[in-house]
């Protein structure tokens, strides 16, 4: 029997009346035990980490998680839901450094590795209970009491198994990826940790001279990291675009996109002159394979080392008119898109900067924080 709705009703009670039913008549269970047999659609659980507190964020997450295997078992699937806890990773040891009042890999290590891991372990189940208590309030249908947890060794040796499935497959290979990287920590960071302390900030640019191979000319190259410059191996302009060649009032002559050259150029001009000399112009893969001089020996040494070529003009779109000269240096090992170029040109990978955020001490500016 419907019991009567009343028109004076308390969310909040009805809300922990369904909530309870689903759980005394285990709702949950029966949607699972009474499609035996059925096509099965699993899902697992992307598992949050268990010492820090749920927020409203994960209300939307744990909706949507919710809402899709509902959908699949009304359309006739069996779907089993295996809740996890990720009780790896970088919020757990910092939390752990905090409590522990250390900073850094070094203070770890000489605190004692296995007492660190130790406290790792305890303290993924800080919020455990309000976790579990928080997805039963929104509905969130898993199975909590068998989850998988990552440090359990049944499942490190799952994902062992599954990198040596794909390794049987050849679908593994060696390889270099940009990736946001903390001097502090000494660790890769992953997207979304780098985007949780995302700023927009101005900052300074710098453009720089690159002197043709064997003529008086130079290429003006516009980059926002110039700590990459002793890691340089190539430059990049926009095949479609237009450039010019100018003779500048500083006495150079200069190559750089030509939308852009008055906003480069115009503090050149003094005194009533104008900022520079229009000499030719051309397109951009007019430009492609000149050679320039390398602006510092050590990345001429480290390219010999790699027997790759190196200090030439390169072409992509991903050059824009919008900011800098149309003239982009290019540094494989920082910067997707120089990698990617990197890649497409077989330039040298010069890794000049250390795990600290050091130059390197081959670089004139050894020992210096980047």
């Amino acid at each position: 029997m419907y019991q009567k709705v009343s028109a004076d009703m308390s969310f909040k009670e009805r809300e922990g009346r369904v909530l309870s039913l689903w759980k005394d008549k285990h709702i949950f269970e029966e949607s699972i035990a009474e499609r035996e047999g059925d096509p099965v659609y699993t899902f697992y659980d992307g598992p949050p980490t268990a010492n820090g507190k749920p927020h409203i964020g994960h209300v939307l997450t744990r909706v949507i998680k919710d809402m899709i295997p509902r959908y699949r078992t009304m359309k006739g699937y069996q779907v089993p839901r295996k809740a996890g806890w990720d009780t790896h990773g970088l919020p757990v040891e910092i939390a752990v450094e905090k409590e522990l009042g250390l900073n850094g890999k070094d203070q770890i290590e000489e605190y004692g590795m296995e007492p660190f891991i130790k406290k790792c372990k305890e303290s993924v189940w800080k919020y455990k209970g309000m976790w579990e208590k928080f997805s039963d309030q929104v509905g969130f249908w898993a199975d909590m009491e068998h989850p998988y947890i990552t440090y359990d060794n049944d499942y490190i040796e799952s994902e062992w198994w599954a990198l040596k499935e794909i390794w049987n497959k050849g679908l593994l290979y060696k390889g270099f990826k940009v990736v946001p990287y903390c001097p502090r920590c000494g660790t890769s960071l992953s997207a979304q940790e780098v985007a949780q302390g995302y700023k927009t900030l101005k900052e300074r640019s710098a453009i720089v001279r690159f002197k043709m191979k064997d003529q008086d000319v130079y290429f003006l190259a516009w980059t926002t990291t110039p700590w990459t410059l002793p890691s340089n191996t190539a430059l990049c302009v926009n095949a479609d675009e237009d450039y010019v060649e100018v003779k500048a009032a500083d006495g150079y002559t200069y190559i750089l996109a030509k939308a852009l050259a008055d906003k480069v150029l115009a503090p050149l001009a003094k005194d009533g002159q104008p900022a520079y000399q229009l000499l030719k112009t051309c397109k951009g893969i007019d430009l492609k394979g000149l050679e320039y001089e390398p602006l510092y020996q050590c990345a001429a040494d480290a390219a010999a080392r790699a027997h790759k070529k190196a200090f030439y003009v390169t072409c992509d779109p991903y050059v824009t008119m919008t900011d800098g000269t149309g003239i982009v240096h290019i540094a494989p090992a920082f910067g997707e898109d120089d990698a990617r170029i990197g890649r497409d040109y077989d330039l040298p990978l010069i890794q000049l900067v250390d795990k600290k955020g050091c130059m390197k001490p081959e670089t004139p500016f050894a020992g210096m924080r980047c």
